[in-house]
């Protein structure tokens, strides 16, 4: 599900390849947690059944465990390009190429998993929009962490004022979960829905991939560091969430949404502010834009899923520095989230949770943490995270190989 920290390939002619550096336990951690998240979000219900009230599971984890995952994918694409110092020349180009195949090979995996999924689909598959997010970021990877920071924080409003103010003008697309049909008969509804109109839209998670390249840059192994990430994490979400409510309840934000639509009732606005729309956010008024109700993706939703997801990162680097080997049966699933998460969706495909779902969720993490460790014990890194390697690898290593251009040979 994103960019393995799998060190460098040779510099180019002439010059020693970089050592791979070792493994970020907290990274992974944090990324095991994002699955453990997502996996309670789809097989748990949403809400009680005697109450009809959220469930904790809603409250905590619905929109907070992509976005996370979205960060550390572009943490992840920049300790693949040079980490603290990124890449040039002939490296660059290798490591870009290598992005590139990966995100490829996303996308195909994503489809298949889409002629998977029942027409009324349990889980939204986040992979093809993966593979956006990765072929976005190619021309950044070059840049430090304060221009990246800069480009998130654009992003940030720009992608959620994009999909407000154009997003009803791109063709609406027939599936949430694309497979290679919907490729081939709705081109440019399947390009709009992963730009803009899907469930992760590309654009204005461009604000996390961005974020996530940033924190990439840093030195993440200094004390220091980890507490700024949680700090400014912390303040970022706080700020984004008493901000949002302060507008829309102090103010009087709530009665204009309510009166922004003739067939809106309280009744609906006030499930719309816990459980988020049927689709996506309406766009009768531009005070849509303040909510913070999870996968609106507005610029204040934006901001708190990705000040919880700095946070988390934060702390999880912190508790790894002293308690690591607490962290391991989350640290092993987070080193091969993209096979666990893959295995997750096609389990889910089966429909088979809804009879006994916390049943089913204790189940499917005790064997995903059992498999984890037992594989990363015999061979390391995860059977879809080796394959994908496996093609990858050879790329960078062409491409890191091949002469510049009008060099003498």
């Amino acid at each position: 599900m994103r960019e393995r920290p799998t060190g460098n390939p040779s510099a180019g002619p002439g010059s020693a390849a970089r050592r791979a550096p070792r493994r970020l336990v907290g990274l992974d951690a944090a990324r095991g947690l994002a699955l453990v998240a997502i996996m309670c979000v789809h097989i748990l219900p949403m809400s009680y059944a005697a109450t009809g009230r959220p469930t904790v599971t809603w409250i905590l984890f619905p929109g907070d465990s992509p976005a996370l995952f979205a960060l550390l994918a572009g943490t992840g694409l920049a300790l693949t390009s040079g980490g603290r110092r990124p890449l040039r020349g002939r490296a660059m180009t290798a490591a870009r190429a290598g992005i590139a195949v990966r995100a490829l090979l996303l996308l195909v995996l994503g489809l298949l998993i889409g002629h998977l999924m029942p027409p009324e689909p349990p889980a939204y598959n986040i992979l093809i929009y993966f593979a956006v997010f990765f072929l976005l970021a190619l021309p950044v990877l070059g840049l430090g962490p304060r221009a990246l920071f800069l480009g998130a924080a654009v992003a940030l409003v720009a992608g959620p004022l994009l999909l407000h103010f154009v997003g009803d003008a791109l063709p609406e697309f027939s599936s949430y979960n694309p497979t290679f049909v919907t490729l081939v008969t709705e081109p440019l509804a399947l390009l709009g829905q992963l730009l803009l109109t899907g469930t992760y839209p590309a654009l204005p998670y461009l604000a996390y991939v961005l974020a996530g390249l940033a924190v990439g840059r840093l030195n993440l192994r200094r004390r220091d560091v980890q507490v700024r990430l949680v700090v400014v994490g912390a303040v970022l979400a706080v700020t984004a969430k008493l901000v949002s409510r302060q507008l829309l309840y102090a103010g009087d934000v709530y009665t204009r949404l309510l009166f922004s639509d003739p067939d809106l009732t309280a009744e609906q606005l006030e499930s719309l502010l816990t459980y988020g729309p049927e689709g996506r956010l309406p766009t009768t008024s531009p005070w849509w834009l303040v909510l913070t109700t999870p996968d609106v993706n507005t610029p204040f939703s934006v901001a708190w899923s990705l000040g919880v997801g700095l946070a988390v990162v934060g702390t999880c680097l912190l508790l790894a520095r002293r308690h690591a080997v607490w962290l391991l049966p989350v640290a092993a699933m987070g080193a091969m989230s993209l096979t666990l998460y893959t295995a997750h969706l096609v389990f889910l495909s089966f429909e088979l949770f809804y009879t006994a779902p916390a049943l089913w969720l204790v189940a499917s993490l005790t064997l995903s943490v059992l498999f984890a460790l037992a594989w990363q014990r015999a061979f390391g890194r995860g059977p879809l995270e080796r394959a994908m390697n496996a093609v990858v690898g050879p790329v960078r290593r062409a491409v890191a190989r091949t002469p510049a251009q009008g060099s003498n040979r």
